[in-house]
């Protein structure tokens, strides 16, 4: 018969037997487990990066484009999908073509939480009217006054965008408190020449051109300080690339038209994607191996939101129509005989 145990000798026995007992105990939800600590969760998942913004993030231009149900022409080209496979980032790219501030507020921002730790935001060019203002400038003087339509962007740019922006930021530094934020500016569009033969861009009107788009990063890049956010500035990377460039990185007049005078595929992966990832910090960098973000993983997550995307639609720049009776009035009005005008701009 074995010896019976009694007092400390039987509390020995038994505590090996408890601890064993403890690591094969249950683990489903009836079972009483520590908390993992979600800070600590956190820093062991990828970064989330939120891509906001308007059709210079969401890659128009490109010529390759995710099948997400939307006409938001968004890319694996684009810099934020760039940005996110050579940092390690999980993307979210909300961007789409033709937003504007209220809809980056109405349709964009529910991708924001407090788990955001990187966010980039374009917008304001749609709010000014670019595309607008480049459908007027691209025509002959007697057709269009460019020199009005600048002067109402920059008016817009002065003295009612500022206010939206900063709104904009409030909310994303509200629904992203620890997140760092780039704000991200837009190149020239235009250098020495407009070598496309249905536009008629002079040298004045291309040079005016650049300095709104100047102006608009002045505005932005303010409005950003203001709230505490980086600043991307693209010109300068920009320089000697525009349209008709020998390395042209913008796109000039272009099929399909929505393509115009947006940036390509060099134009994001050599243009914005080193100014973007030089405001990001160099540390946290975890490369993965990949140059970009799969588009059937972008086109995964955004195709949840087609609904709320269905709304916006991409701001297209129209080429001149010579032959419609707006431009034969136009041409009456002003003396030009049209066809002999486009006999001397064709020699």
């Amino acid at each position: 018969m074995a010896p019976r145990l009694h007092g400390a000798a039987l509390l020995r026995a038994v505590a090996p037997l408890a601890v064993v007992g403890a690591l094969l105990a249950p683990t489903g939800p009836a079972a009483s487990a520590p908390s993992i600590d979600p800070a600590a969760r956190a820093s062991r998942a990828a970064p989330a990066y939120v891509a906001l913004g308007d059709s210079y993030s969401s890659g128009t231009g490109t010529r390759s484009y995710v099948a997400d149900g939307t006409s938001c022409l968004r890319s694996s080209k684009a810099y934020p999908s760039l940005v996110a496979a050579r940092r390690g980032y999980t993307l979210d790219l909300r961007a789409c073509s033709g937003a504007v501030v209220a809809d980056v507020t109405s349709a964009q921002l529910g991708a924001l939480s407090a788990a955001t730790a990187y966010v980039t935001i374009s917008v304001g060019g749609n709010d000014a009217g670019f595309a607008d203002v480049l459908t007027t400038c691209a025509t002959p003087w007697w057709m269009a006054s460019c020199s009005r339509a600048v002067d109402r962007a920059r008016s817009f740019i002065n003295a009612t965008l500022p206010g939206r922006l900063a709104t904009l930021y409030s909310q994303i530094r509200t629904r992203a408190p620890q997140a760092r934020v780039v704000v991200v500016g837009y190149p020239r569009v235009f250098g020495d020449e407009d070598c496309n033969a249905l536009t008629f861009f002079s040298g004045s009107e291309r040079s005016s051109l650049n300095a709104t788009a100047d102006l608009l990063n002045r505005r932005l890049r303010e409005q950003a300080a203001a709230r505490g956010f980086a600043f991307a500035d693209p010109t300068s990377r920009f320089s000697g690339h525009a349209v008709c460039a020998d390395a042209e990185w913008i796109n000039g007049l272009s099929y399909p038209v929505v393509e115009s005078y947006h940036p390509n595929g060099p134009g994001h992966g050599q243009g914005y994607l080193p100014v973007v990832e030089a405001q990001l910090p160099a540390g946290l960098a975890r490369p993965t191996g990949a140059t970009r973000v799969a588009p059937a993983e972008i086109a995964r997550t955004q195709r949840p939101y087609a609904e709320l995307d269905a709304g916006i639609e991409p701001a297209v720049v129209r080429a001149p129509d010579l032959d419609s009776r707006r431009a034969q009035r136009a041409a009456r009005r002003a003396g030009v005989d049209i066809e002999r005008w486009q006999a001397r701009q064709q020699r």
